[in-house]
């Protein structure tokens, strides 16, 4: 593109562009923390039937102890009967959902008693509170028929995603960047803090609703902004870091939830952490792809002078050098365009769907293996963070970890799929995940550190591979359906995240379960995409033959066009939104 040239000008990546570069950042790590939050919000601590009133005793196999808090720090669920004594002689067994009168009991015992009147608890619940203080679970009862209450919180909140990224990134291309960037950041921290004094649990799902359609839509819109502020020389980094960021709000969110145990002031903590974001985003400017697009050429011409003010350089650019020569006889760039383009005879009149991703049976092998890697990139990666708390060991320390993981796996993805090629990156990062998940069936239950080293490093292969895709899928494509391409990829992506919520509650019944199936599928798609072809040093394609003939031919490194991709105006990357 013509706008292209002001990099050229003013930098790729100089002061001005690396001080909206790091404030634009910095909101996502609000992203990170609210999209992550729930684990800890809905933490479920160990409890029992509450039981009769004037307690005595309580007996656990050969435990002793006066109150039932005395004993919840040991009992498991399914282990033997919790029997209880009550000042007037009566004896009950005690279990999560169920409690039991004895009816003439023998002594003392904690056998288990066949004589007895069993009935369902009526919300008199007693917690184990040394671990958790206090959660949305302890407060309003989500437990036993109300259990799938609580499991319920993050897929709707991964729906609030999807709508959002849909929502506010259209609203993007037809307001502005900056105001939705505004919007979405002030919505983040009102409804955040919102949530903390939500009154009952139906409240509060439709307020983390709200606040998941707004934090997938600055993520989506922050992709857009900070690549229309960078030229293609650090376009590649300058996107894919931004994943890191988000990564630093993953270990926010651990280490708050190590220090704060009471869920609401925990809630007001984190959504507080960005606000002063607040204080300096309604001074951000708006993009000069934007302004272009739009014709304001006045408002174009004065960034430009700011920038270049700003980066210590003179600006010899004028808007005027921007346009084409059929724009500046017509005034503005789009009535230019779209002349343009009424006066070439193209193809492009030919009606395009999502069926012309499947137009041949070696297109239609292609779109399968790509949005396999959308869907397992982000199935695996909210696996792998949603599900680190429930590995054994400090659940705090695994989620950390799950997060610290991603920063080196954007920095070698990097390096990697402009060195060694996408797939050579992608193909092998996707195997490495595989395995590593795959092989702890074979980890005795005894060592909960390896096991957590192979999820972690599931996780960091994973995350390479779903940092890559968005850009690999673009020089995959030829530019008639690119569009048609990303988005449906990012529509399976978001599949994806609403599904992993109820992957991770697979661990109910094996706890490596979740890491199992995502490995297993990592491994499939990973010998997949050995299928595809290589995209590294090749121009990107414009015609379905030009697509199609992809890998038929070896691949001649053009050390001049460094990276195909990076000349697009794209990065939208909408991966984790």
């Amino acid at each position: 593109m013509t706008v292209e040239r002001i990099f050229d000008e003013i930098g790729h990546f100089k002061r001005f562009q690396a001080c909206l570069y790091f404030a634009a950042a910095f909101q996502v790590i609000a992203c990170g923390i609210h999209y992550l939050a729930s684990v800890f919000l809905v933490q479920t601590p160990n409890f029992v039937c509450g039981g009769p009133g004037n307690i005595t005793e309580v007996l656990y196999g050969n435990l002793t102890a006066s109150s039932l808090e005395d004993i919840l720090p040991i009992f498991k669920a399914g282990t033997g009967p919790l029997v209880v004594t009550t000042g007037g002689g009566e004896q009950w067994q005690l279990s999560r959902c169920h409690s039991a009168t004895r009816i003439n009991p023998r002594p003392f015992t904690d056998t288990l008693y066949t004589n007895k009147t069993v009935k369902a608890c009526e919300g008199t619940f007693v917690y184990d509170l040394t671990e958790v203080h206090q959660s949305i679970v302890t407060d309003w009862d989500l437990v036993c028929e109300k259990e799938w209450l609580a499991k319920l919180c993050q897929p709707t909140f991964m729906l609030g995603v999807l709508i959002g990224a849909l929502v506010f990134g259209d609203l993007a291309d037809r307001i502005g960047r900056v105001k939705i960037m505004m919007f979405t950041s002030l919505c983040q921290f009102v409804l955040g803090v919102s949530v903390a004094f939500s009154g009952n649990y139906y409240i509060f799902v439709v307020l983390r609703f709200l606040l998941a359609m707004v934090s997938s839509g600055y993520l989506v819109v922050v992709f857009v902004y900070v690549t229309e502020f960078t030229g293609i020389k650090v376009r590649t980094w300058t996107s894919m870091h931004v994943h890191a960021v988000f990564a630093v709000g993953i270990m926010v969110v651990a280490l708050t939830g190590y220090l704060v145990r009471v869920w609401w002031i925990y809630q007001i903590i984190l959504s507080t952490y960005t606000s002063p974001f607040l204080l300096i985003c309604w001074k951000f400017p708006e993009t000069p792809f934007y302004l272009m697009a739009k014709g304001r050429y006045k408002d174009a011409q004065a960034l430009l002078d700011r920038m270049a003010r700003f980066n210590g350089l003179e600006c010899r650019l004028k808007v005027e050098d921007l346009l084409e020569p059929e724009e500046r006889e017509n005034g503005t760039a789009l009535l230019g365009q779209e002349e343009e383009e009424e006066e070439r005879p193209a193809p492009s009149e030919k009606k395009l769907s999502i069926l012309s991703l499947f137009g041949s049976w070696r297109m239609a092998g292609r779109t399968c293996t790509v949005w396999s890697i959308w869907f397992i990139g982000s199935l695996g990666y909210y696996v792998f963070s949603l599900g680190s708390v429930n590995l054994g060991g400090n659940q705090y320390i695994n989620l950390f970890l799950a997060g610290a993981v991603e920063v080196p796996s954007y920095l070698v993805g990097c390096f990697a799929m402009d060195r060694i090629g996408r797939k050579k990156t992608c193909a092998p990062a996707l195997l490495l995940a595989g395995v590593a998940c795959m092989l702890i069936i074979v980890v005795p239950a005894d060592i909960d550190a390896l096991a957590i080293a192979l999820c972690m490093i599931g996780k960091f292969a994973i995350a390479i591979a779903f940092g890559l895709i968005y850009l690999y899928t673009c020089e995959l494509y030829p530019t008639i359906i690119r569009s048609l391409a990303v988005g449906s990829g990012s529509m399976i992506c978001r599949v994806g995240s609403v599904v992993a919520p109820f992957c991770v509650y697979l661990a109910d019944y094996w706890i490596y379960l979740p890491q199992l199936i995502v490995g297993i599928l990592a491994f499939i798609i990973g010998v997949m995409t050995l299928l595809l072809p290589e995209t590294l040093g090749r121009p990107l394609t414009t015609t379905l033959e030009e697509a199609e003939a992809l890998g038929r031919e070896p691949v001649k490194k053009n050390l001049g066009h460094k990276d195909a991709g990076d000349g697009l105006e794209m990065n939208q990357h909408e991966a984790k939104a």
